[in-house]
């Protein structure tokens, strides 16, 4: 046999090879072999039928929180991947210095899928989250230093792709604008992209969008008031578009409080889509609001935002802010990371962070990911109500919501 897997009878649609037409993908030991209109199934040892299927690079989820059983929020990647058709989860400060070695020992190492990861500028990382504990990891100075970023990052350069800060009133108390110029400090140090968190002031959003630099990540792009990107009346904030015109990222990080569909339209309707679509899915939202990558990118399908540019959010463009050219596309020697997608037609009723409603007529689904040249099935395909199920939990202790979860001790 030629090849090791064959992807057969897709719609191939990889943004950033500029191709959406019928091909076959051929993986040999891990890596894209061939792609080609016709590729023989004699040709290959396993063939994966995706007729009536988009087959897609492997989604690379930009913000999500993975480092589970080790922090309050970290969920579980290689739970989340087949269904998400994700292949590539980048952790979004999960771990600060002073625990990624765990992270990276412990969950990373062992998983199924790639992780990657942006190191918190807390020593801690995020440490005190949940519905009944909420301590911010900068809201203490003293666990925000730069030089133990700087050391974590040249110690693991290989699984970090820059710097995050949480800034605002739930992650850093009273601390201010002073965690986003450190962590600014720490990741021009080590030569790498900040991805700056905004929640409710102070800081105020007029505050931390000037100290960002092209290639910078201002996630929760889209979030609602306050600190929304736009005013009342549903016009851009003028700092936003200036933030795009100098090259800053805007990510979604949906999350559990931000992403709002107001905002989301007032955004799309001036030309200020997100150019990358996150999940920022962790243990509070892993079961709603935002569930995963694609429940994400059908919302803003369902906002009007074209299926190419959703999947080149979703591939190319967190691909290319992390500098991973050999992800995010299925060219000839790029890893053999797929996920085969289908659209599937229906009446599906997607909940934003404020609570308000969307019916949309279509979503994606994932029928199962290839990761470095293995399939791996969605055994849970034909599952698609987990949005019409969606009820918020409120006053939850955190090992209630941990054991609905991951299941209790004695399951």
């Amino acid at each position: 046999m030629q090849f090791d897997l064959l992807v057969k009878g897709g719609r191939l649609i990889d943004p950033a090879a500029g191709i959406d037409a019928p091909r076959d993908v051929a993986i040999a030991n891990g890596r894209v072999a061939a792609i080609d209109a016709d590729i023989p199934a004699t040709s290959a040892a396993q063939v994966v039928d995706a007729t009536g299927c988009i087959v897609a690079p492997g989604l690379v989820d930009l913000h999500s929180h993975v480092y589970w059983g080790g922090t309050s929020l970290g969920v579980d990647a290689d739970r989340l991947a087949a269904k998400s058709g994700t292949t590539t989860f980048i952790d979004a400060g999960s771990a600060g210095a002073g625990n990624f070695l765990g992270f990276r020992r412990h969950v990373m190492e062992r998983s199924k899928v790639r992780i990657l990861a942006y190191v918190n500028i807390s020593f801690a990382g995020i440490f005190g989250f949940s519905q009944t504990v909420s301590v911010g990891e900068c809201s203490d100075l003293r666990l925000c230093e730069p030089r133990e970023v700087v050391a974590a990052v040249r110690e693991h350069a290989d699984v970090v792709v820059g710097v995050k800060v949480r800034s605002g009133k739930h992650a850093g108390g009273t601390s201010g604008i002073a965690p986003v110029d450190l962590a600014l400090e720490a990741a021009d140090k080590a030569g790498l992209p900040l991805m700056a968190h905004i929640d409710e002031p102070p800081p105020g959003r007029s505050e931390v969008l000037p100290r960002l630099r092209r290639g910078d990540i201002l996630t929760h792009c889209f979030r609602p008031f306050p600190n929304a990107p736009v005013f009342a009346s549903g016009t851009v904030r003028p700092d936003m578009r200036l933030a795009r015109e100098r090259g800053v990222i805007f990510d979604l990080g949906h999350g559990m409080g931000s992403f709002d569909f107001e905002v989301a339209r007032a955004m799309l309707a001036e030309g200020l889509a997100p150019d990358v679509i996150s999940s920022d899915v962790h243990l509070y939202c892993v079961d709603g609001p935002a569930f995963d990558i694609l429940v994400c990118m059908s919302k803003l399908m369902a906002l009007g935002m074209p299926l190419v540019e959703v999947l080149r959010a979703a591939t190319q463009a967190p691909a290319r802010a992390i500098a991973r050219p050999d992800l995010g596309t299925l060219t000839i020697g790029t890893a053999g990371d797929v996920a085969v997608l289908r659209q599937r037609s229906g009446r599906f009723t997607f909940v934003d962070a404020v609570g308000a409603s969307l019916v949309a007529d279509q979503r994606l689904v994932s029928e199962g990911i290839v990761v470095g040249g293995i399939w791996w099935p969605n055994e849970a395909v034909d599952d698609v109500g987990e949005t019409e199920r969606f009820v918020a939990h409120a006053n939850h202790t955190h090992v209630e919501v941990a054991a609905r979860h991951f299941g209790h001790r004695h399951d």
